[in-house]
């Protein structure tokens, strides 16, 4: 029976089942049953599936292949007896079966050769059977007697040789191991190596010029007598851990605090970026030197600024202008995130990450040419020696998803408030798939762990309530559940007589963007402070704010009376405020009071400015404007722009913002009930649709006058009736084909008809229509 045999006999669950344990095999679902057992049986499919075992699955696998013909579930639990129990035994030849794997035939287990072509050449790290080495060999594992003699006469050296290989890998190097074999072994082991004294006697097999194996046999025997299992140790429950436990509302507090500290230093970085854009480097992402400016803004270090960059870049809150000289800049999506709620705004960040490609744990580190997890086409423009940026395509890693799901996954695993090291979650992942192993692996965990924590993903080392939702329910869940645990936006700040302003909780989108023009930020946490300042009244003033809309602000938002010295400030910002007109010519500076004007020309700090008076009332200068102002306000003075009209120049413009590209869709690692069971509808119509071509009747010859009256009857009956009909045409090439379909209209010269098992719809011109056949 072939593998396709077999799963076109699986029930529509089990075949559902194969498809969620193999997602890959239904992208795109495959024309029939046929096809999918191909697909199943390639080697980058196999390969897939092989990297999703646990060790012990692994290890089970092993015994069946060694087993061969002989394999079936009460041979490999009786391989094992003792190593493992047998329902852990059953449950990994289920997980095997499952996944296609394995499947039954004759009463016994047969594995695909695909799987033997994935795996290591050697199972359970025995070497191949005597017979298949050598002639001699074979003959020698044969005689159980002569086995047992040969191995008693081994010298200890020669011993030990043979109880390393028995441990596995059954294979070793030595200098000319074909060298002919003498007729008569040496009399005297000492004039022979220990290694040359068991090739004379064919307890090892030359298979090249500088190597021998172990027959299986004897391996098999060695272990044994050392009294271990045939297949070695086994590994049947991952490895124990001792995880420190914490409270979970404690976790929650400290992780959704966390949570806010991101979704704030991540605006931070963005604000910063719209203020002075950093410059796309030519090999693609941010330099080392706008990364630290960033981080230095934001407060925080260059790997957690790399890793909101990168996030924030994914989830398409920054994206670069493809201007002629292209900077980063933040979308027009980051201005509807910037207004949302706190918890949104944080699940779309989270999520983002967690299936995002991106690894922010590259950015300062080498690029390893070397990995075979490099998104394609990502080595553009890099030196092997230079440090990975920020935003550049080296930092893409394929494997990293999976990887960082996992981590996550693993910690969900585990009770609510444990708080593993980073080495136990690395051994954990180590038994639970192997084939993902390596050091990129082990950085990818601890990378994992630390930008968790950096998110609020976790809090004290464990998992966070919400951080569990992440992982397998729908965003609007995380979202409600992180919601309750976050203070409630508040709409009021209070006002302090030293002029600073105390928002006691996070504040709502309004009063945030109006506290962030008539105050400087000074802390965030719990409760943000922000401080009023000469500089910050007059940037709401230059924003289009009036003295009398600050006190109204302050005596709206504040529960608190505003203290006097804040009226004061207003006042007198206020009052200085536009009194001195700047325009363009170079620039201008124009004011109705000449004593104000002779006191800026009799200034000696601006006489860099070289300002020339032109008229009572006007003063130019060659500079451009902006330096105008800033020259003046470093002066003291609070001149306000204007236009050529004479009009007050808003100093809120609008922030330039990048295009953005449309975000990726998440790379989700499975697939849902109700798409496997679509595509095993599919399937299903497929194999009847094949069964039925395989019967379907050959094109016959170009119609006659009688043929067509004839095939068009058959058609009007078709449609009538509304069954299925073989419809034989003319292709557009000239040549003879035939499809399946049920007709669904006829008229103006073309018949329209419907394929059901594509699902697709066709159109025939009538005059290439050669035969008409009812299917049934």
């Amino acid at each position: 029976m072939t593998l396709a045999d077999h799963l076109r006999g699986l029930p529509d669950d089990k075949l559902a089942a194969l498809l969620r344990a193999r997602p890959d095999l239904a992208l795109p679902v495959p024309a029939d049953v046929s096809a999918l057992a191909a697909r199943a049986q390639s080697r980058l499919s196999t390969a897939r599936a092989l990297e999703g075992l646990d060790r012990f699955t692994l290890e089970i696998l092993d015994a069946l292949r060694l087993l061969g013909d002989a394999a079936s579930v009460e041979a490999v639990i009786a391989l094992v007896a003792g190593g493992a129990p047998e329902a852990a035994v059953r449950r990994a030849i289920d997980a095997l079966r499952e996944r296609a794997l394995t499947y039954p035939e004759d009463g016994s287990l047969r594995v695909p050769p695909v799987v033997e072509e994935c795996c290591a050449p050697y199972p359970a790290g025995l070497g191949r059977p005597g017979a298949d080495l050598d002639a001699t060999a074979g003959e020698l594992v044969a005689d159980p007697a002569a086995l047992r003699n040969a191995l008693r006469a081994a010298p200890e050296a020669a011993r030990r040789v043979l109880d390393r290989l028995a441990a596995g890998p059954p294979v070793g190097t030595v200098a000319s191991a074909r060298q002919p074999v003498a007729e008569k072994p040496a009399e005297k082991p000492a004039e022979q190596t220990p290694v040359r004294w068991l090739i004379t006697r064919r307890l090892l097999t030359p298979v090249g010029e500088d190597t021998v194996e172990l027959p299986r046999e004897i391996g098999l025997l060695l272990r044994r007598e050392a009294g271990s299992p045939p297949l070695g140790e086994l590994h049947p429950e991952p490895p124990p851990h001792e995880a420190s436990l914490r409270d979970p509302e404690s976790v929650d507090a400290a992780g959704s605090g966390q949570a806010m500290e991101a979704i704030r230093q991540t605006e931070a970085l963005l604000e910063a970026l719209a203020a002075e854009p950093a410059a796309v480097l030519r090999s693609g992402g941010v330099g080392v030197r706008d990364l630290r400016r960033l981080a230095r803004v934001a407060g925080v270090g260059d790997a957690v600024a790399a890793l909101l960059l990168e996030t924030a870049a994914a989830a398409g809150l920054l994206d670069d202008d493809r201007e002629a000289a292209p900077q980063w800049l933040p979308t027009a999506a980051y201005d509807r995130w910037r207004v949302s709620d706190l918890a949104p705004r944080w699940v779309a960040l989270a999520d983002t990450w967690l299936t995002m490609t991106r690894q922010p744990g590259l950015v300062g580190q080498r690029e390893d040419r070397t990995s075979p997890e490099r998104t394609p086409g990502s080595e553009r423009g890099s030196a092997r020696d230079r440090p990975i940026n920020a935003l550049s395509g080296e930092a893409d890693r394929i494997a990293t998803p999976p990887v960082r799901r996992a981590v996550l996954g693993r910690l969900a695993e585990f009770p609510e408030g444990a708080a593993p090291s980073d080495d136990e979650l690395i051994a954990q992942l180590a038994w639970r798939t192997p084939r993902r192993g390596g050091r990129l692996r082990d950085d990818t965990v601890r990378w994992t762990s630390a930008q968790a924590a950096a998110l609020g993903v976790t809090g004290l080392g464990a998992l966070t309530s919400y951080g569990r939702l992440l992982l397998t329910s729908e965003s609007v869940d995380v979202t409600a559940t992180l919601a309750k645990l976050l203070p409630a936006p508040v709409d009021h700040v209070l006002v302090q007589a030293d002029l600073t302003v105390v928002a006691p909780g996070p504040p709502e989108p309004a009063l945030a963007a109006e506290l962030s023009l008539a105050a400087e930020r000074e802390s965030s946490g719990g409760a943000t402070v922000y401080r009023v300042t000469p500089g910050s009244v007059r940037r709401a003033l230059d924003a289009g704010m009036a003295a009398e809309d600050l006190h109204a602000l302050f005596r709206k938002r504040s529960l608190t009376p505003a203290p006097q010295a804040l009226t004061y400030l207003i006042d007198d910002t206020a009052r200085r405020h536009g009194g001195i007109r700047v325009g363009s010519a170079g620039a201008y500076l124009r004011s109705d009071d000449e004593a104000r004007l002779a006191e800026v020309l009799a200034d000696r700090r601006l006489a860099h400015l070289s300002l020339r008076r032109l008229a009572p009332t006007v003063l130019i200068t060659p500079y451009l404007p902006a330096r105008l102002l800033a020259t003046l306000r470093d002066a003291g003075y609070a001149p306000a722009a204007e236009d050529t009209a004479g009009a007050v120049v808003l100093a809120r413009p609008d922030a330039p913002r990048a295009s953005g590209r449309t975000p990726a869709p998440s790379q989700e690692p499975g697939l849902d009930r109700a798409r496997a069971e679509a595509a095993v509808a599919a399937l299903r119509r497929g194999d009847a649709a094949a069964r039925v071509a395989r019967r379907a009747p050959v094109a016959t010859r170009p119609a006659d006058a009688a043929s067509v009256t004839e095939t068009l009857a058959v058609l009007r009956q078709a449609l009538q009736a509304g069954s299925r009909v073989w419809v034989g045409y003319v292709d557009s090439h000239g040549g003879n084909a035939s499809r399946l379909v049920t007709p669904v209209s006829m008229s103006s010269g073309y018949l329209r008809a419907e394929d059901g098992r594509t699902e697709m719809a066709h159109t025939f011109a009538l005059h290439r229509i050669t035969s008409a056949t009812p299917a049934d």
